[in-house]
């Protein structure tokens, strides 16, 4: 499990690092109205997005492993924790200046994540019936069709909407990893949970790109992080049977509670090319 632990921290650290990649690149694509498709295929042209894209690969590939044998409010934790990551970075790198209250939020993040890490029980791949794949690839897609009348709102409104949807699908994306418990090619091809995962990914990044082109990078941020954790953390515990360790439930709230608050602190971070 610590193994488990660490991969989740590496893909935080992966996609920490790609938002700072990807941000940039949206900024300097074209942007359209609403929400454009081809604006994936617009970015696909620029190096940072393509960089940022390899690292969320990466990243994925260890969320993966992670949640393998991890419960989802775990390792959705420590994902939206990769702001906490961003944020460091940027101070580094790009000369930005974190507040006093910032560098509390990164060390809350820290300090959440270690409760976290030390009340969570081992988990396995959940066993789940055709209508759960099923409801996940409807999901992912409809989420994909909310995202595209979405795109038609202003302001705060359209970051929020976008946002919101574009952290539902990243939860998807956990939730069908989760539950895809058979890795032979044959399998995945055939399981609607891997094509939902598959939709769900590119549905996610095409929100969150085009939230970021022209909407408030705190409110859309801010709106990710609590879609893609509390709805995630809430499937696994009510349908796939995610628990901690005897008697630590309480650790494992504060702890959450703890991430999820210091994330958001550090929302600003969600685009720190401004």
């Amino acid at each position: 499990m610590i193994l488990s632990l660490l991969g989740a921290l590496a893909a935080s650290v992966c996609f920490g690092v790609a938002t700072v990649l990807q941000a940039i690149a949206a900024r300097r694509a074209p942007s359209a109205e609403g929400v454009d498709p081809r604006l994936l295929v617009r970015l696909a042209s620029q190096l940072p997005f393509l960089a940022g894209l390899a690292l969320d690969l990466s990243g994925f590939v260890l969320e993966l492993a992670a949640l393998r044998t991890l419960p989802l409010f775990v390792v959705q934790a420590v994902i939206a924790a990769n702001l906490a990551v961003t944020a460091v970075v940027a101070s580094k790198v790009m000369g930005l200046r974190l507040s006093r209250v910032e560098w509390g939020a990164v060390a809350v993040v820290c300090l959440g994540l270690a409760l976290l890490g030390s009340s969570a029980d081992k988990e396995s791949p959940e066993e789940v019936g055709a209508a759960f794949r099923w409801t996940l690839l409807a999901s992912a897609a409809s989420l994909l069709l909310l995202g595209l009348a979405a795109g038609r709102l202003t302001g705060t409104a359209r970051a929020v909407t976008l946002g919101t949807l574009a952290g539902l699908a990243f939860g998807v994306v956990a939730i069908g990893a989760r539950v895809v418990t058979d890795l032979a090619p044959l399998s995945v091809l055939t399981d609607p949970a891997a094509w939902s995962v598959a939709l769900a990914g590119l549905t996610a990044l095409l929100l969150y790109s085009t939230a970021l082109q022209k909407g408030s990078v705190t409110a859309t941020t801010a709106a990710v992080v609590v879609a893609e954790t509390v709805m995630p953390a809430a499937v696994g515990i009510l349908l796939l049977h995610d628990t901690t360790r005897p008697g630590l439930a309480p650790l494992a709230i504060a702890g959450f509670v703890l991430a999820v608050l210091g994330t958001l602190t550090l929302a600003r971070f969600g685009e720190p090319s401004t």
